[in-house]
């Protein structure tokens, strides 16, 4: 080989070299940047929300301006829609998941349900908020807690149908066949085999979807409202963590303030522990 040739192929060498180090340099600084502020977060949240987590905090209701109270009402709203939202929500995605990943995979339908669903995974949650609003709420001209566990089964439903849908295709086609070369049913093969293969997977779906509604303001606004006492009923509206911690975030009452960063602290840790549950859980079981 020539000198030139030599030349060239280390100069070519070493600008590959540069270029690897820019972008290992580039990608650090982007990953550094995106954790200051998730720290920082965490550390504003953690600060300012134990400085008002009280055991008043959990067990009083939402008070007045500038009058002692807590979040009970708040806590058990939001834990109550959010629980049936996802008991109504999660096996509707589960089983649609499952249609379109072992059943129907190319047909109209399938596409039809796979662009409905896009939309919905897309769209705002005001919009939904607005669309229980115009369907439920102005039709039985009144706010409730029923209208806003519509509204959080309606965000919970995309986010399992496609996580569902993406870990199902996941699981080699092998296993699907080793099942059906022993003679067991398709149903069989979809409980015993793939969905138990892709668990870990869809459990982290539903913990995301639950996360996600869990936060949610802007359809409780329109569907549950809220409510300074403590109610059992989800025929009357509702309060929740997110209004409560809304409200009182933007008042210029120093207690309403705090007891805003304690909701956001409670919520949170309430996700953490749910997503740290869910990965105990689901270890070792694929």
């Amino acid at each position: 080989m020539s000198a030139a040739a030599t030349d060239a192929r280390e100069a070519k060498y070493a600008r590959r070299k540069f270029v690897n180090r820019v972008a290992i340099a580039l990608a650090m600084a982007a990953m550094a940047f995106g954790l200051f502020w998730l720290f920082w977060i965490l550390f504003e949240t953690v600060r300012l929300g134990v400085e008002g987590l009280t055991l008043d905090t959990l067990t009083q209701m939402t008070p007045p301006p500038n009058d002692p109270g807590g979040l009970a009402n708040a806590i058990y709203g939001s834990f109550l829609m959010v629980m049936l939202a996802t008991f109504v929500g999660t096996p509707i995605g589960i089983m649609a998941g499952i249609y379109l990943a072992e059943f129907d995979t190319k047909g109209w339908l399938a596409v039809v349900t796979r662009f409905v669903n896009d939309i919905l995974l897309s769209a705002p949650s005001i919009v939904i908020g607005l669309f229980v609003y115009a369907v439920v709420v102005s039709r039985f001209k009144s706010f409730s807690g029923w209208a806003g566990v519509i509204a959080l089964a309606l965000i919970v439903i995309p986010v399992v149908i496609r996580t569902t849908e993406n870990m199902l295709q996941l699981v080699p086609a092998g296993l699907r066949e080793a099942a059906y070369a022993l003679g067991a049913p398709k149903w069989k093969v979809i409980l015993s085999i793939t969905l138990k293969a892709a668990r870990a997977g869809v459990v982290t779906g539903v913990m995301l979807a639950v996360a996600r509604v869990a936060g949610e303001t802007a359809p409780l606004l329109f569907t549950a409202l809220n409510n300074q006492f403590w109610t059992s009923s989800l025929t009357e509206p509702m309060a929740s963590l997110p209004v409560t911690i809304f409200k009182f975030a933007m008042s210029p009452y120093e207690n309403w303030q705090k007891l805003a960063w304690a909701g956001v602290f409670l919520i949170t840790m309430a996700v953490l522990g749910l997503n740290i549950l869910a990965r105990i859980l689901t270890r070792n079981k694929i």
